[in-house]
């Protein structure tokens, strides 16, 4: 108010140079005047020529970012009448608004048996009970849990064989059971070796607070990527289209609902997507969701997942962690990580970077990290208050 007035006095002062006391009241508004012409034709410049960065409409509203995300191509063939459906059903849900009053995060477990790190999500899920449920699908035993917040939250479960489509089926059971709860907003699916790299608040934060999925989807033109392509999926999915990600997803409401419709593209991949599929090995986790939010929603998701591994090794597994590795120096190094990677298979090897970005501005792209061996928990459970902290 201070700066305001002093402000005015002394565009008082430059009018009393001149003019009768009748001319200083009338032009007294002046000021007024311009500040309006010109908040207005800001307004209209910016209506007619959108922003050209995808930081800068989120100055005006996230919702208003959907133009700078590319949208599904125009197809120039007649479609099926099952294509049609599908299409309709999907612009539906992605047109409809979810909202609740007390959004939650729904951590969705996929374990062969105990959980090793339930202690250390314990501590990490301590004092939020109102913003968070926990689902556990265990596929070969009954897990023996030790914290609170896990008793009673196993779900019925099948069993998994890694590579077989069945992983693809625990996780939409998974997601069924999650989308119950109607304050279930975001969906993070985590293994058994996961472990989280922030606390609490921040973790919530980073989830609810946007307005895309964290699905990883590239192009990889080697055979691990359009090598594993069949045929037996066109017309509906084309090998241009194929794509490739890490299975370990966080997705908002929309797109969980839009997994349980899914049935044309589900099948294409049940069908044609599996092991020694002629002659190739297609692994349905890895190539489903990124392949059909890439075809049906490409604006909706970040094209990276917040779950880091390390596949530096170049093994057919990712790198895993023994005690001896954590320090509070290695666990920093991981949360402070604000680029991400896609690497292509083949003899190219391609390295594909680019900055992980949370509302249009660069963040820290990770919140989990996963391929930490049970021994690691003590040192996890020392260093959590130190390592999470932001």
């Amino acid at each position: 108010m201070r700066k305001a007035v002093s402000w005015q006095v002394g565009l008082r002062d430059t009018l009393v140079t001149t003019g009768s006391r009748q001319r200083q009241h009338l032009r007294r508004p002046i000021w007024i005047i311009v500040l309006v012409t010109f908040v207005s034709i800001f307004l209209i410049t910016a209506y007619v020529y959108p922003p050209t960065s995808l930081a800068a409409c989120y100055i005006f509203t996230s919702g208003g970012c959907s133009m700078f995300y590319r949208q599904p191509a125009f197809y120039s063939r007649e479609l099926s009448d099952d294509e049609t459906a599908s299409q309709v059903v999907i612009k539906e849900i992605l047109n409809t608004p979810v909202q609740s009053k007390n959004p939650k995060i729904a951590f969705m477990f996929l374990t062969p048996g105990t959980l090793p790190f339930e202690k250390l999500w314990n501590k990490f899920f301590q004092g939020h009970e109102d913003r968070f449920t926990v689902y556990v699908h265990a596929s070969r035993e009954k897990p023996k849990h030790v914290s609170h917040y896990f008793v009673g939250r196993d779900i019925r479960s099948e069993k998994v064989v890694w590579g077989k489509f069945s992983m693809v089926d625990a996780e939409k059971r998974l997601l069924a059971h999650a989308l119950v709860d109607p304050d279930n907003q975001h969906f993070v699916l985590l293994s058994d070796s996961c472990v989280p790299l922030h606390n609490f608040d921040y973790i919530y934060n980073y989830l609810i607070f946007t307005n895309v999925s964290f699905i990883e989807s590239f192009i990889d033109n080697g055979p691990h990527g359009n090598g594993r392509y069949s045929e037996h999926m066109m017309p509906e999915v084309e090998k241009t289209d194929f794509r490739r990600g890490s299975q370990w997803f966080s997705m908002k409401r929309q797109h969980a609902i839009i997994i349980m419709a899914d049935s044309l593209y589900y099948t294409k991949f049940r069908l044609y997507c599996k092991p020694n599929m002629d002659g190739r090995n297609c692994y349905a986790d890895e190539h489903y969701l990124p392949t059909f939010f890439h075809m049906i929603d490409p604006g909706g998701i970040a094209n990276r997942s917040v779950t880091n591994v390390d596949w530096s090794e170049g093994k057919w597994h990712p790198k895993s962690y023994r005690a001896q590795d954590i320090t509070y120096e290695f666990l920093k190094s991981i949360t402070g990580i604000d680029v991400g990677l896609h690497v292509t298979s083949g003899s190219e090897n391609k390295v594909i970077t680019e900055p992980c970005l949370w509302n249009g501005v660069k963040r820290p792209c990770y919140l989990f990290a996963r391929k930490f061996y049970p021994e690691t928990l003590d040192r996890l459970l020392s260093l959590f208050s130190n390592y999470t902290t932001v």
